[in-house]
C-alpha cells in the first residue's frame, strides 16, 4: 500500500489535536518549487537539514567537554539527536505534528560555533568590538539554511518551510533566548509559535538536564556526594533503592533513565492541563496565548530550576571546563584577529564572500561554521613553525 503526500496530509487530519500545525496548511516556501509526491513538507524540511554539511559538522563541535575529552561524552550532535527524541514522545502523546517538532528540533543548534556557548560568546564580543552586529547561534542557523549552505542553483539555503524558520527564530530556553534581530515582522514576533516549536524549546532543556548531569558524573567532574541534598537526586536514590553517596555505572543509566522519563511525563500531563484550561481549539488559539503552553508542574519546575543551578555552578564553571573555556577564547580571538588583519590568508572561497558579507561576517561565518578539531588544527597551520600550512 502507498501512501501519498495527500494520504499522509489526510492521515494528520485524522489523527492529530485539532490545535497541532498541519502539513496541508503549511505557508509555504519562499521559493515556488513542488513538493514531494511521497513526503510532507515537514519531512522534505527534515530530510533538507540531516543532509547539510552544518548538521554533520555537529558531531565535533562541544556540548560540554571539548570532543578530545573524550568517545562517550555528547557532542553537539548527539545532544541534537537526543532532543529531537523527547520532541518526537512529546508530540506524539500531545496529538502534535511530530514531524516539524522533530525538524525545528534537528535544525536549532546548526549555527552553534565551535566550543560551545564559550564560542557563541567570544564571536559575539568580536563581532561587536567591530561594528559588524554581533553573534547569536539562533540567528546564525536562521543564516546557514537561508543562504550559508548551496546545494540548489536557483535560490540560496535549503527553502524550508515557513513553519520550520519560525520555529527556529524562536527558539528559547534558559540558555537561548532569540533576540528577534533581522526578522523584522517575517516570523510574527508578537505571536507564540506553534505548539511543535515550543515542544522542541522543552526538549532541549530536558536533554541537557538529562544528559549533563550523566556526562558530569561520569567524567568524575561532580560526584554523588556532590548531589546528595538535590531534591531530585535525593528522590530519585531513593524511589530506587540506591545509596546516594556511590552509584555504579549501571546504577547512573538507570537513574538517568528514569529521570528523564519523569520529566517526560511531566511535561506531557502538566501541558495536556494547560491546554484544556485555556481553552485552546485552533493554531490560532495558541499564537494567541499569553504564556508558552508546553512546560512543567510547578513543582518539577523547582526541582529542575535547582538542578540547571547546580549544573551552572559546579560543571559549567568547574576549573577544567573553565580552561576549556580560555583555550577557546585564544584560538578564536587570534583566529579572527588573523583572517581580519590579513584576508589573504583565508581560503579563496571565503575571500568571495567578503565583498558580500562584509570582511568581519565572512570571516565569522568561517569560524562559525568550524568544528572544534578544525580550529584547532588551524591555529596550528598558522602558528606552529614546522607545520604545513
Amino acid at each position: 500500500m502507498l501512501f501519498s503526500r495527500l494520504a499522509l496530509a489526510q492521515r494528520e487530519r485524522a489523527t492529530l489535536a485539532p490545535y497541532a500545525t498541519f502539513s496541508d496548511q503549511s505557508r509555504g516556501r519562499r521559493f515556488e518549487e513542488a513538493e514531494s509526491a511521497f513526503r510532507t513538507p515537514f519531512q522534505k524540511d527534515r530530510d533538507r537539514v540531516l543532509h547539510t554539511t552544518a548538521f554533520r559538522r555537529l558531531e565535533y563541535k562541544t556540548q560540554v567537554f571539548v570532543n578530545y575529552e573524550g568517545d562517550y561524552y555528547r557532542t553537539r550532535l548527539t545532544h541534537t539527536l537526543e532532543v529531537a527524541q523527547v520532541a518526537r514522545s512529546l508530540s506524539l502523546a500531545l496529538g502534535l505534528n511530530e514531524t516539524l517538532a522533530e525538524t525545528i528540533a534537528l535544525a536549532h543548534d546548526l549555527g552553534h560555533p565551535p566550543f560551545g556557548h564559550a564560542g557563541e560568546h567570544i564571536l559575539d564580543q568580536l563581532m561587536r568590538a567591530r561594528g559588524a552586529g554581533g553573534f547569536e547561534h539562533n540567528r546564525q542557523s536562521l543564516r546557514i539554511v537561508t543562504k550559508l549552505e548551496k546545494r540548489y542553483p536557483d535560490f540560496e539555503g535549503l527553502n524550508l518551510s515557513w513553519e520550520t524558520l519560525e520555529g527556529i527564530v524562536k527558539h528559547e530556553t534558559v540558555y537561548d533566548a532569540p533576540d528577534g534581530a533581522g526578522t523584522a515582522d517575517e516570523y510574527e514576533p508578537q505571536w507564540r509559535p506553534s505548539l511543535e516549536a515550543q515542544v522542541a524549546n522543552v526538549s532541549d532543556e530536558t536533554a541537557y538536564n538529562a544528559h549533563d548531569l550523566d556526562d558530569g558524573l561520569r567524567s568524575g567532574l561532580i560526584t554523588p556526594t556532590d548531589l546528595v541534598g538535590l531534591r531530585l537526586w535525593d528522590h530519585f536514590t531513593s524511589e530506587l533503592g540506591f545509596d546516594p553517596y556511590r552509584v555504579s555505572e549501571l546504577e547512573r543509566r538507570i537513574l538517568i533513565r528514569e529521570l528523564l522519563g519523569w520529566i517526560i511525563t511531566d511535561l506531557i500531563e502538566e501541558s495536556q492541563r494547560r491546554l484544556e484550561a485555556a481553552g485552546i481549539r485552533t493554531l490560532e488559539d495558541v499564537r494567541a496565548h499569553r504564556a508558552p503552553l508546553i512546560g512543567h508542574t510547578p513543582e518539577a519546575e523547582a526541582m529542575l530550576k535547582e538542578l540547571k543551578a547546580f549544573l551552572y555552578e559546579r560543571l559549567y564553571h568547574h576549573y577544567r571546563v573553565v580552561r576549556q573555556v580560555h583555550k577557546a577564547e585564544h584560538f578564536l580571538t587570534t583566529l579572527f584577529g588573523a583572517y581580519t588583519s590579513r584576508p589573504a590568508i583565508l581560503p579563496p572561497e571565503v575571500r568571495a564572500n567578503i565583498e558580500r558579507r562584509g570582511l568581519e561576517r565572512a570571516v565569522c561565518d568561517y569560524l562559525a561554521g568550524m568544528t572544534d578539531r578544525y580550529a584547532m588544527d588551524e591555529y596550528t597551520r598558522l602558528y606552529a613553525p614546522y607545520q604545513r600550512t
